[in-house]
């Protein structure tokens, strides 16, 4: 036997690990040399190969799907948990249970980051507080009817930018948006802008935030009553009081900022706006049926 080849088999110990690794240096020699051979320059027993040898085929079973796993996880950007990609999978016509996928998935070593506290823009009562008329009930049967708004930070290079996104309950979709270098009010008087072109007037929509100093503002206030928008406040220091779109920022910095190190805060504009695109678009979400949210806007117009 080449001396090469007696190294590689030669050199594991008899942990159980590495017996697998002995093992699986059999199955690429066998080819080229007598298994007796290949067993006894192991030190290997020919019942604990035969386990391997099976394992090993067993695995090999999902060669395809894990590599399917590893081209979804990346062309999300590491994005998607096991639940999305087996969603994917299952889009393909492809059977499969979630805790295979999950198994898989550690097998490959792939797996999300832990979420970071966002920024928190109450600065007491500097207005009028608004009742908390949402009280939870994020569910709704139809679009426009739910919206919910706060702000988030992010910090760079020193630098600070503020992302100001309204959030329709019904799908999870970012209605509108605006980032800005300093939380100020012409933040919120565009995002409102935009969102109120999406929309005709009267149309009895609850818009629901926390107690920031934005939205105790009479001018705030005085958009929404004039757009026929009631609006809605949580409690003091209750943030699962508006959990839906603390769960969007959660996920942003998650799948996104926490990933890479940003050099500018241009750079991170500029990927914030393709991950609300992605997000709005792309990214499937279990409780829409495995569709995006634009999808399932579209899904329920054609109903």
């Amino acid at each position: 036997m080449r001396k090469c080849s007696i190294k590689k088999v030669q050199c594991l110990s008899s942990s159980r690990r590495n017996q697998e690794y002995k093992a699986q240096a059999i199955i690429e020699l066998r080819h080229q040399y007598a298994l007796a051979s290949l067993l006894k320059h192991t030190n290997m027993a020919r019942s604990s190969y035969y386990y391997y040898e099976k394992k090993h085929q067993v695995v090999d079973k999902y060669k395809y799907i894990k590599l399917l796993i590893e081209e979804i996880y990346h062309r999300h950007k590491g994005r998607f948990g096991y639940r999305r990609i087996t969603l994917e999978i299952r889009n393909k016509g492809i059977l499969i249970n979630h805790k295979t996928v999950f198994s898989l998935m550690k097998l490959l070593g792939l797996k999300s980051l832990i979420r970071v506290k966002k920024y928190k823009s109450y600065k007491g009562e500097l207005g009028k507080i608004a009742p908390n008329v949402l009280k939870r009930n994020f569910k709704t049967e139809m679009p426009n009817e739910k919206w919910a708004t706060d702000v988030t930070e992010f910090k760079v290079s020193g630098k600070k930018l503020y992302l100001s996104p309204i959030i329709d309950l019904f799908n999870g979709e970012i209605i509108s948006y605006d980032l800005s270098e300093s939380p100020n009010f012409n933040q919120i008087l565009s995002m409102l802008k935009k969102s109120f072109e999406k929309i005709p007037d009267k149309t009895n929509l609850i818009l629901h935030s926390d107690q920031g100093w934005q939205y105790q503002m009479k001018q705030y206030r005085h958009l929404l009553k004039q757009k026929g928008i009631k609006q809605s406040m949580s409690r003091k220091g209750n943030c699962l009081d508006n959990a839906i779109i603390e769960n969007f920022f959660g996920i942003l910095k998650s799948k996104l900022f926490y990933l890479k190190k940003y050099s500018s805060i241009n750079q991170l504009k500029q990927e914030i706006i393709e991950y609300i695109n992605y997000y709005n678009n792309d990214r499937i979400k279990l409780n829409l049926k495995g569709m995006s949210p634009i999808q399932y806007r579209a899904h329920y117009y054609q109903i």
